[in-house]
Parts: structure tokens; C-alpha cells; sequence
């Protein structure tokens, strides 16, 4: 059985051998290892990968509450923030789409192909455009028009899914409406978004358009957290592509759309994996 082990807390000597010692007594031996000390926000954190030696011939291991009950006191003395996750547990996803659906049909290809280890079970959209695609996998698709008169109600059709289906992660793949300060609190550190990283320097509906008369040499895409400050969040991933004076606004936005889906579809592997931590305004990111 594989598990992961991640902490974060203040930096000081000792955090390494505490954990290393409780791996070793315990029998489990590390199959990867990060860690990375800020010495700008003295904070220290820590991804280990490790695999129960005391796990069956059937691949199961000793119960994840009792390897977790035994490394709380491991923990205590360093104040850590920390967690061990069974690999084998996937994260259910939510994934919201408007009308451009370049980031659904790559995160449904990988999710289809076993290259995302998650469960998709819900695709929210306020158009119809994509419905089909969501049957071919077999995803339920859930039409939910936003209108100024509906929007709090549509709202809460969608905090009653997540609730209905246990969902751990939702990602918005180029959904192009604003969630609530409350349910951006409701769940910090769980909404991935993805955008084009000509914010702010052009905004608005056809950013390419703008890029294009302005004469830009590269276009990019960011994957951040959501926040309540709109496009604010802690970055997690962030690709560029080098373009010229030959492109047109079509091409940009074709690079566009590539760059997007594959910074998009990175964000959420690294966040599924356990492989983001909080810092500040930042974050930390064990790429492996």
C-alpha cells in the first residue's frame, strides 16, 4: 500500500529526523522524497512518498486512521499542518464549463485514458454545448442557466451537488461566471481556475484580438486557487508560448486554448497528487 505524507510547519532543526525516525521504526520505506525550507516566510514543507512494508500479499496495509493516530504525536511538538492519504483513495472532481470547451474535452481524455486519477462524477454548464461529450463518458451533465434573476438559485443547486457528491475538487475549465464570496470561503484551496495571462493588461472578450494589435511575442495561461478577488489567487502553474508578428488573432487563440489546457490539466494533477502547499499568497509545488 503507497501513501503520501505531507506537513508544513515553522522551520527549525529536527523535522527531517522526527519524520525519517517515525518511517523507519514504523517500517515504511520512502519511495520519494521533497522538501523545500522559505526563508522569506520561515516555513517548511514536505511531500514523502512511502510504502507500508507491513502490507499483505493482497496489497493492503495497516488501516490509514492507525498509521495517522500514530504519527500524531509526531506532529504535535512541531505544530505541524500535515495529512497521509491512501494513493489509491481518487478525489471526486466537479468540473464547470461554459461555451469553450478545450479544457473539459482534455481533462475528460485524460480522465479517460487513466493519465488523471480522479472521479469526474458531475459536469455543470450554464449552456447545453457540451452535453454530449459528457454522455460519451458516461458523466452526468447538469444544464443550469445564469441569468441575474437565477443566479443565487443556480448557486444553490450547485453547493447541494457538491454536497450530493461529496465532491473534493472543482475546477472550472473556461467557466466564464463569477462564484460567490461565499462559496469561494466555503471552499479555499479546493477551486482551480484557469485564464489567459494577459490579465489585467487586456481584459475583457477578446483578449487575442487586443494581444494581436498590440504586437506581443508571448501568450501564456495561469492556474491559480479562486478567491474572493477575482483572478487573485495563489498561482499553481503557469506555461508561455512564444508567437510572432505572423499571427493572427485565430492563431493566438488556437496557441491560447493549447497552452490553457495543458496548464489547466497540470494544476489539477499536482493537486490531486498532494503536491501543493499553501504559502502566503503563493504557493509551494513538488512537481516530481
Amino acid at each position: 500500500m503507497s501513501l503520501i505524507l505531507t506537513l508544513s510547519c515553522t522551520d527549525r532543526p529536527g523535522i527531517v529526523a522526527a519524520v525519517s525516525g517515525f518511517l523507519a521504526t514504523n517500517r515504511f520505506n520512502i519511495r520519494e522524497s521533497a522538501q523545500f525550507g522559505d526563508s522569506e516566510t520561515g516555513l517548511f514543507f514536505m511531500r514523502v512518498c512511502i510504502e507500508d512494508l507491513e502490507a499483505g500479499p493482497d496489497g493492503g496495509g495497516r488501516p490509514v486512521e492507525q498509521i495517522r493516530a500514530a504519527f500524531s504525536p509526531v506532529a504535535a511538538p512541531f505544530n505541524m499542518t500535515w495529512g497521509i492519504h491512501d494513493e489509491r483513495v481518487r478525489q471526486r472532481v466537479l468540473i464547470l464549463v461554459s461555451k469553450f470547451g478545450h479544457c473539459l474535452n482534455d481533462l475528460l481524455y485524460r480522465y479517460s485514458i487513466g493519465a488523471l486519477p480522479v472521479e469526474i462524477p458531475a459536469i455543470v454548464s450554464n449552456h447545453r454545448d457540451w452535453y454530449q461529450r459528457a454522455a460519451a463518458h458516461d458523466i452526468p451533465y447538469h444544464h443550469w442557466p445564469v441569468t441575474a434573476a437565477s443566479k443565487t438559485r443556480q448557486e444553490k443547486m450547485l453547493r447541494d451537488l457538491i454536497e450530493q457528491e461529496r465532491i473534493d475538487l472543482i475546477v472550472l475549465a473556461r467557466y466564464m461566471q463569477v462564484l460567490s464570496p461565499e462559496l469561494c470561503r466555503a471552499f479555499a484551496g479546493r477551486i482551480i481556475n484557469i485564464h489567459h495571462s494577459f490579465l489585467p493588461s487586456f481584459k475583457g472578450a477578446k483578449p487575442y484580438h487586443q494581444a494581436h494589435l498590440r504586437g506581443v511575442k508571448l501568450i501564456g495561461a495561469t492556474a491559480h486557487y479562486v478567491t474572493e478577488d477575482l483572478d487573485e489567487g495563489p498561482i499553481i502553474e503557469q506555461e508561455v508560448a512564444r508567437v510572432d508578428h505572423s499571427y493572427s488573432p485565430d492563431q493566438l487563440g488556437a496557441t491560447g486554448r493549447d497552452i490553457e489546457s495543458l496548464v489547466l490539466a497540470r494544476a489539477v494533477k499536482y493537486h490531486v497528487e498532494h503536491r501543493i502547499f499553501p504559502n502566503g499568497n503563493k504557493t509551494v509545488v513538488f512537481r516530481g
